[in-house]
């Protein structure tokens, strides 16, 4: 990445949109200090996040989470699904008695469209869907108040995209939450974003209102990114899932 720079406001939603390489994911990680910098400084609530000591960024690591792309890879499959849901809340001395933090994690469950017998469970039942607000869930566990969802419906099939979108639409106005929302499929992201970032070769090409962005583009990149975006798009999708569940 090179001069890359901008600013997330509480309660929004940037959506970070770009050919696959061009260097999404590694500012995801780089914003969590899952990889560090060669220069450069990520800000959060006035505090330098690269300038934590360990205590520190243990306390920030509740406060900042993320939703990976592969929900099967980012879980442990010889772990329940209960005792990753506690686990978080262990490490973050959160929910105090054993029996709170089970309440606390079968509470988030059904929150995300499960119940729960899904804490006895092991995550090789459950449906690439499933499995992802299964991740989702345990995020919430932590009571973050910034996350980054990183290419966290692309695996998925197409109807179930347009669900977990509106779930995490959802859940970010019942629980305050800010998101990056990195994906590489342009509809996808103008559907949840407040603003949208476009990346290519690891510069951003512009940012600016999600419907600006995505109806009057400003760089020949992000018209092509467009282009690309087939006919059924998500928008399409999510409106005739929504009528189906009207009717």
């Amino acid at each position: 990445m090179d001069d890359v720079s901008f600013e997330v406001y509480p309660g929004e939603t940037l959506g970070l949109v770009g050919e696959s390489g061009c260097g999404k994911s590694t500012l995801s990680r780089v914003l969590l200090r899952l990889i560090e910098p060669t220069a450069g400084e990520v800000m959060f609530d006035g505090r330098s996040v690269f300038a934590l000591n360990e205590a520190d960024l243990r306390t920030l690591r509740r406060e900042m989470q993320i939703v990976f792309q592969n929900p099967y890879g980012s879980m442990d499959p010889r772990q329940t699904v209960g005792s990753m849901m506690v686990e978080p809340m262990v490490i973050h001395g959160i929910g105090g008695t054993a029996d709170q933090r089970r309440q606390r994690a079968i509470a988030l469950l059904e929150r995300v469209g499960l119940d729960g017998s899904a804490m006895s469970r092991m995550p090789h039942e459950f449906s690439g869907g499933q499995q992802q607000r299964i991740c989702i869930a345990r995020t919430l566990t932590c009571d973050p108040r910034f996350i980054i969802c990183d290419e966290s419906v692309s695996a998925l099939d197409v109807s179930v995209q347009a669900q977990v979108l509106n779930l995490l639409k959802d859940l970010q106005e019942d629980f305050s939450l800010t998101y990056i929302f990195i994906s590489h499929d342009l509809s996808g992201v103008k559907f949840v974003s407040d603003r949208i970032m476009v990346m290519n070769l690891g510069k951003i090409e512009e940012i600016g209102p999600a419907e600006a962005v995505y109806n009057h583009p400003t760089r020949d990149y992000t018209r092509k990114l467009i282009q690309a975006i087939p006919d059924a798009t998500l928008d399409d999708i999510h409106a005739r899932h929504t009528a189906h569940l009207s009717a």
